[in-house]
């Protein structure tokens, strides 16, 4: 028989599901949009949240109902498929971007304001930094027990206080009037906003994370399924929740801070310059202290989900290896900066985040009526094909032939073309796979 699951512990576990999507990027993105936004920034909110808060929740709720990880789920397209998209996503979230970005977004808040300009240009403080960044992140990572739990208890309250701090008067006196928006914001602001949701990374983390949420439910003592699913769904709203409104005031700074701190290449450098003017150096110090703190919990889960996943799929390699090969690489591909490594991993991400939101949606339809095979296939490669070409555009590589084409596709300008291929596909897909099966059938009978 299941143990009461009181609402202390669906908000512990809601706290804990914040903890693990509250990294690097969730700092850093929303004062940057809110900045080109401007007075656009409401309606480019609306997207983000969609992508940013929406997806990561939908991620979890459907890992949680399935009772599958992130192989399980893509494996129903193909074991081959299922093997190449979850090591890509872990790599993704792991070593390549996700990972490496939480030192960047450490140094550029916590070390650079207090750097001479001259220092700071010469890149060796952050080769420094990244290099005792990482080397801390390996030594907590070969021995992780309940650590990422313990230290995210503390600084979760203590990063949302500070965050707190500074919205508060922000909002009270507005540091400045509402900027214009930059001219994609100006345009298209919602689907701007939506596809700068893809840069927190989180519905690909919330396929992996998924699964520690649940674990985390079982071990309080529930076993039902559908226990664990309705824990982890008011958790994972309780979370969303609380990322919603660190978004929502986040990105309002930006979009009042403009005439302050001018146009700026990433979202650190606007919460370092606002920090510090509404609160001086006290502030910015503190703001400095839970910002490394918080990037350092997130680098110790992502290398340690990233190296127990690899352990597993190729045990001759210890997990003891795998963190050492993963902070090293993660601290080597820090150093390429922040504004570059958001530039480099942006197309990734335009290319693999359709592939993960078409995902979600059908692991919840065949929670509830069933999905074949063929629809996955069917699906994915109407989404996938259209997404790479996205990505590819995005890393500035374009196919003319294939651009004019693609451009009567509904919703392409606005990086949402893959979604109407990935319904009619599935379509396809479901049409194949009924005819498969009368064949099939027709032949045991004729047999």
């Amino acid at each position: 028989m299941d143990k009461k699951f009181s609402f202390k512990d669906t908000f512990f576990i809601g706290l804990m599901m914040f903890a693990l999507f509250f990294g690097a990027g969730n700092m850093i993105f929303p004062p940057s949009l809110g900045q080109d936004a401007g007075t656009n920034v409401w309606v480019a909110i609306l997207g983000f949240l969609i992508t940013g808060v929406g997806l990561p929740l939908c991620g979890v709720i459907a890992v949680s109902i399935s009772g599958s990880s992130l192989r399980d789920l893509s494996n129903k397209v193909h074991p081959v498929f299922g093997v190449i998209f979850t090591s890509i996503c872990f790599l993704v979230i792991g070593p390549f971007f996700a990972t490496p970005r939480t030192g960047t977004v450490a140094f550029e808040i916590g070390v650079t304001p207090f750097l001479p300009p001259s220092v700071h240009a010469h890149g060796l403080p952050l080769a420094i930094y990244t290099i005792i960044f990482f080397g801390v992140t390996l030594w907590l990572c070969l021995n992780p027990t309940k650590l990422v739990d313990r230290i995210g208890k503390i600084l979760t309250p203590v990063l949302l206080l500070v965050i707190a701090i500074i919205v508060v008067k922000g909002i009270i006196h507005p540091i400045d009037h509402y900027s214009q928006p930059v001219t994609s914001y100006a345009a298209h602001p919602f689907f701007n906003g939506f596809l700068h949701g893809y840069l927190t990374m989180d519905a690909i983390a919330s396929l992996i994370f998924g699964i520690v949420v649940t674990k985390a439910v079982k071990d309080k003592g529930i076993t039902s399924q559908k226990k664990i699913s309705k824990v982890t769904i008011g958790s994972g709203i309780i979370a969303a929740i609380g990322l919603a409104l660190v978004y929502i005031s986040l990105a309002f700074i930006g979009a009042t801070s403009k005439g302050l701190v001018g146009q700026t290449s990433n979202g650190g450098d606007i919460l370092t310059t606002v920090t510090q003017y509404l609160y001086g150096g006290a502030g910015q110090m503190l703001l400095a202290l839970a910002i490394t703190f918080a990037c350092l919990t997130t680098a110790i889960g992502l290398i340690t989900s990233c190296a127990e996943y690899f352990s597993n799929m190729m045990p001759k390699i210890s997990y003891r290896w795998f963190v050492v090969i993963f902070s090293a690489f993660s601290a080597l591909v820090a150093n390429v900066g922040l504004t570059q490594l958001i530039m480099i991993s942006a197309p990734v991400l335009t290319a693999i985040y359709p592939l993960t939101i078409v995902l979600i949606i059908l692991t919840f339809i065949d929670k509830s009526i069933g999905v074949s095979r063929g629809i996955y296939v069917g699906a994915l490669i109407g989404a996938g094909v259209i997404s790479i070409f996205d990505g590819l555009k995005g890393a500035g590589i374009q196919f003319q032939a294939a651009e004019n084409l693609l451009g009567h596709l509904p919703l392409y300008t606005d990086g949402m073309g893959w979604l109407i291929p990935a319904f009619v596909c599935g379509i396809i897909g479901l049409v194949i796979s009924k005819l498969k099966a009368s064949k099939t059938a027709q032949r045991k009978n004729a047999a």
